[in-house]
């Protein structure tokens, strides 16, 4: 039996997904190394909401600044 293989890492599609998920995946990191997003110390999502958005835009403003050189 014949089976065939697809190497998925050879097409452009892949190409481009591998940039687009670094780009989402990225922020996360960061908020779990510098933003101390790793636990939280708080409950529910109101107070969660209050420590990750301030967080985010931090990373933001680190982006902002990295872009524009």
């Amino acid at each position: 039996m014949c089976r065939l293989i697809i190497r998925y890492s050879r097409h452009i599609g892949y190409k481009i997904s591998q940039r687009t998920r670094k780009r989402v995946e990225e922020p996360f990191g960061w908020d779990k190394t510098v933003g101390l997003i790793r636990q939280m110390k708080v409950r529910g999502l109101a107070k969660v909401n209050s420590i990750f958005m301030p967080t985010m835009i931090g990373w933001n403003l680190t982006r902002m600044r990295r872009l524009q050189g």
